[in-house]
C-alpha cells in the first residue's frame, strides 16, 4: 500500500516538472517579451512628443492600438508638468533669474481633452510622463500565483514608464 502511494506522487511530481513548469517558463517569456514591446512603444510615443513639443488624436490611437495588438488591455497614465515661468524673475539685465519656476500638472483626463481638440502643445522645458500598466492577467501571471498561493508573493505585471522633457515647442 505505501509502495503505491509513493507511486502515485512520484507520478504527480513528474506531471509537475515536465509540463508545468515548461508551460510557466515560456508563459513568463511571452510575459517578457511583451514588456519589451510596451517599453518600446512607449518611449517611441514620449520620444515623439518630446521633440516635437504636440501629438495628435491619430499618434494617440495609433499608441493605444499598437498597446492593444499585444492581447491584454492596458490602464495609460499620463502626466505633463507644463512650465510656468511667471514665478521666476529676471533682473535689468536679464543674465540672471531670481526665483524658480514653477511646474503645474496635467494629468490623464486634462490630457486627452487637449488631445482631442487637437489643443495639445508643450513648449520647452515641459515634462511628459506615460506610465502603462496591464489591467487584466496574463496566463504566465495565473499560473505564478497558483504555484506560489501558498508562499504569498503577489504576481509580476507588465509595466512601462517613460519620462522625458520636451525641447521643442509645439507648433
Amino acid at each position: 500500500m505505501g509502495d503505491s502511494a509513493m507511486a502515485v506522487v512520484a507520478i504527480f511530481m513528474a506531471a509537475i516538472l515536465m509540463f508545468v513548469f515548461p508551460l510557466m517558463t515560456m508563459a513568463d517569456r511571452k510575459d517578457d517579451v511583451v514588456t519589451l514591446e510596451i517599453q518600446t512603444e512607449t518611449e517611441n510615443y514620449v520620444k515623439e512628443i518630446a521633440t516635437t513639443g504636440k501629438t495628435t488624436q491619430n499618434a494617440y490611437d495609433n499608441y493605444i492600438q499598437t498597446l492593444a495588438a499585444t492581447g491584454n488591455a492596458y490602464d495609460v497614465d499620463i502626466t505633463v508638468q507644463v512650465l510656468d515661468e511667471n514665478p521666476a524673475k529676471k533682473e535689468t539685465s536679464a543674465t540672471k533669474t531670481i526665483g524658480e519656476n514653477v511646474y503645474l500638472t496635467l494629468h490623464t483626463t486634462q490630457v486627452l481633452e487637449q488631445i482631442q481638440s487637437n489643443n495639445f502643445r508643450l513648449k520647452e522645458g515641459d515634462i511628459i510622463t506615460i506610465t502603462v500598466k496591464n489591467k487584466n492577467e496574463t496566463i504566465g501571471m495565473q499560473l505564478r500565483n497558483f504555484l506560489y498561493r501558498v508562499t504569498g508573493n503577489n504576481s509580476a505585471t507588465i509595466t512601462a514608464s517613460v519620462t522625458k522633457m520636451v525641447t521643442t515647442n509645439g507648433q
